[in-house]
């Protein structure tokens, strides 16, 4: 029942190019008549936006002078990549220049294998800015969270003019160790944490029973193997277990990844309907994904848990199943990227990640810079166990003397009512406590005989 990913990649990664060779820029309308206002107004839209020789001029001047006059000497080819990515870090902050390291990186993102910290970045007004940290790596086990801003790296400060160079000392060698300067959210000093890099090599996907009958998903990114794990492990619980009363999607700090990916697990938990939709400039960019019949839940009802770091692919998941009903939102609103990414090739070691697209969850709304509103919303909260020490009596078995249910078992824990296991979920994670709550009214409802998207 899963898409065909690697097809569905090579269309969006490769088509764009071909059309992008051969398209001109802006063509005018074919209704247009020779001496028709449409034709002359798109002529003088064309006109005004050529480039001037004195332009030109003025580029291969400035070219010379750093050349020539800068303290250092700097060479053409540094020259001439710096001149590149600063004309795409004028675009967005998601497009960029990626040289062979960069291309190495990039899939190392896709295969969940790097040495590194295991975080997402992303540049924010000069700043380093924590996307998500992912499950299991340095960076989590540290302690950093969505939002936090990395200040310095091994004792230097970023700045607007390093942060590339920053940006590129996150990663390196598995063993060798790192400091970093982390300003917290809301903390008016940053702390000073040194970490050791590792082998980031892990499965994007955990699946567990968190009570019998209530299975836990959490996807930690999407990279290109996501959907057949995922489609593995749910199939493995699902046969040690038997059906599943509802389960919760957990997608708290996930930074994306693959498109594809997201629509083949949105996929796997939809029987039709629009999955997502991409809008761009060039034909290729403009693509409508369905779902196919073959639900791995068989329509038990979700929660799909979000926070500010639930970004990218995983806020299409998002969208997916919110707009068709299939699961309720619950948590914090998403991060708001709501645009995708091309890698167009320039050789075997140079390309240009380029935003050539808007996408559009099923409702057709963009989520871009806005995010996605949780159905349930939970604020980032801790609990913390009440001491009921000085309350010995909590009810009449408690009392001395008192008579004893004739039903009641022998040796049986009346007081096993289930409190114990919610308050050590609860005290470990609250919305995730929160989440199985209101899955657990969900399945009521369903068993009842009330379906349950009515809760939407």
């Amino acid at each position: 029942m899963r898409l065909p990913r690697h097809c569905l990649l090579a269309l969006i990664l490769a088509a764009p190019l071909l059309h992008a060779q051969a398209a001109p820029e802006a063509a005018p309308q074919a209704t247009a008549q020779p001496d028709s206002p449409a034709k002359a107004s798109s002529s003088a839209a064309a006109s005004s936006d050529q480039v001037s020789m004195d332009d030109v001029r003025n580029f291969a001047h400035v070219y010379q002078i750093i050349r020539q006059a800068y303290v250092e000497k700097v060479d053409n080819k540094t020259l001439m990549n710096d001149a590149i990515r600063g004309m795409l870090a004028g675009l967005d902050p998601h497009s960029a220049y990626l040289d062979k390291e960069g291309l190495q990186e990039l899939d190392e993102d896709t295969t969940g294998q790097y040495g590194g910290l295991g975080i997402e970045v992303m540049e924010d007004n000069g700043l380093l800015r924590i996307v998500s940290p992912i499950d299991d790596t340095p960076a989590s086990r540290a302690g950093i969270k969505p939002g936090d801003v990395i200040t310095a790296i091994n004792g230097k400060t970023i700045t607007p003019d390093n942060i590339d160079n920053m940006f590129d000392a996150l990663r390196g060698d598995p063993g060798t160790k790192i400091t970093l300067g982390i300003l917290h959210e809301k903390a008016q000093q940053p702390v000073s944490m040194t970490l050791t890099r590792e082998r980031i090599s892990m499965s994007s996907v955990k699946v567990r029973e968190l009570e019998p009958g209530y299975a836990y998903i959490r996807i930690s990114q999407f990279q290109d193997d996501t959907a057949s794990d995922l489609e593995k492990k749910l199939g493995d619980l699902l046969h040690k277990n038997g059906a599943q009363k509802g389960a919760i999607l957990d997608l708290r700090s996930n930074p994306g990844g693959l498109l594809t990916a997201a629509v083949s697990v949105s996929d796997d938990f939809l029987d039709s309907g629009t999955i997502v939709t991409t809008r761009g400039r060039l034909p290729d960019s403009n693509l409508t994904f369905s779902a196919h019949p073959g639900d791995l839940l068989n329509g038990a009802p979700m929660v799909l848990l979000t926070d500010n770091g639930t970004a990218s692919a995983a806020e299409i998941v998002s969208g997916a199943l919110k707009d068709n009903h299939r699961a309720l939102i619950v948590g914090r609103r998403t991060f708001g990227k709501g645009v995708v990414q091309t890698v167009l090739p320039l050789d075997a070691e140079h390309a240009v990640k380029l935003t050539t697209a808007r996408y559009y969850t099923p409702n057709g709304t963009s989520i871009q810079a806005e995010g996605i509103k949780p159905d349930i919303a939970l604020g980032d909260l801790t609990v913390a166990k009440v001491d009921d020490s000085s309350e010995p009596i909590s009810s009449e078995a408690d009392l001395p003397h008192h008579l004893a249910n004739e039903a009641t078992a022998k040796g049986s824990d009346i007081n096993n009512d289930g409190s114990a296991e919610n308050e050590k979920l609860a005290t470990s994670d609250y919305a995730l406590s929160q989440a199985l709550n209101i899955l657990k009214g969900l399945a009521l409802r369903r068993d009842s005989g009330t379906p349950a998207a009515s809760a939407h």
